[in-house]
């Protein structure tokens, strides 16, 4: 049995017209997978899209609390750390720059399985700019977010080489 999303009040499945999850196991150790998820100069390796993270606050890994900026859905964001749980879960909300009343709520939980990790996701999302992305592509954010789970798991099974594109 996997643990539940510990959801803000506000970014509930229930309050939000996009909400979406993804799942994979992984042939990788849970201590992998985090190393990967908590090091965001590591993210360009498979995180669809990011090109870049900064760490605000003086910061060298994300811990809870820490604030970002980076590229996600093609959108300048901010974020910050709202969940951490060392092996088990971490958390991040936040929203881009260019639309300040769009949110998200994405939301990691890692659980140790026989052969590795099974890596659960799931993201909620408020707001015209996310609502018009998913008009033009109803499935690209679960789309995204499983080339996510798969890239990431190529990067923790490989040693940390990055995943073709």
């Amino acid at each position: 049995m996997h643990e539940a999303i510990r959801w803000p009040q506000d970014m509930t499945p229930s309050r939000s017209p996009i909400h979406f999850t993804n799942e994979l196991e992984v042939a990788a150790s849970p201590e992998t997978i985090w190393s990967l998820l908590v090091d965001t100069a590591a993210w360009p390796s498979f995180y669809p899209g990011v090109e870049h993270v900064e760490l605000l606050g003086g910061h060298q890994q994300l811990r809870l609390g820490t604030r970002f900026e980076t590229n996600l859905a093609g959108q300048d964001v901010y974020a910050s750390v709202q969940e951490f749980e060392p092996m088990t879960r971490i958390a991040w909300g936040g929203g881009p720059k260019a639309s300040p009343e769009s949110r998200a709520y994405h939301a990691w939980i890692i659980t140790p399985t026989p052969n590795g990790t099974h890596l659960w996701t799931e993201e909620t999302m408020q707001g015209p700019l996310w609502i018009e992305l998913a008009k033009q592509a109803p499935d690209i954010f679960w789309r995204t977010h499983q080339k996510l789970l798969e890239d990431l798991a190529k990067v923790a099974t490989q040693g940390g080489n990055s995943p073709t594109r």
